[in-house]
């Protein structure tokens, strides 16, 4: 579901810049095929594919430098961990603690 959002989140924003819904789904599905494809393959830590993609003042890097200032990678270890947490109470609510 997690992934599922940010493709939701690129498919707005291709929109919003005039693409239209079926050129925004195409982008937004490619970037994470090709990024998750790249990480199956890869035996390098995501930072590192992440920084070798990025190109110093190019749109990747305004792009990230968007996401930092709105604190999007500490809302995702913070979603992750309310999800770890509800597994727990699910667990003691169904006995499979």
């Amino acid at each position: 579901a997690y992934v599922f959002y940010f493709i939701e989140a690129m498919q707005q924003a291709a929109q919003e810049l005039g693409l239209t819904a079926d050129q925004g789904n195409a982008l937004a599905i490619a970037t994470f095929v090709g990024a998750a494809h790249l990480a199956a393959e890869s035996s390098d830590p995501v930072a590192l594919l992440r920084e070798r993609v990025t190109s110093k003042g190019g749109t990747t890097y305004a792009a990230l430098n968007s996401l930092d200032a709105s604190g999007v990678k500490a809302a995702i270890v913070t979603a992750a961990k309310a999800a770890a947490v509800r597994g727990k109470e699910l667990s003691k609510e169904f006995g499979r603690d």
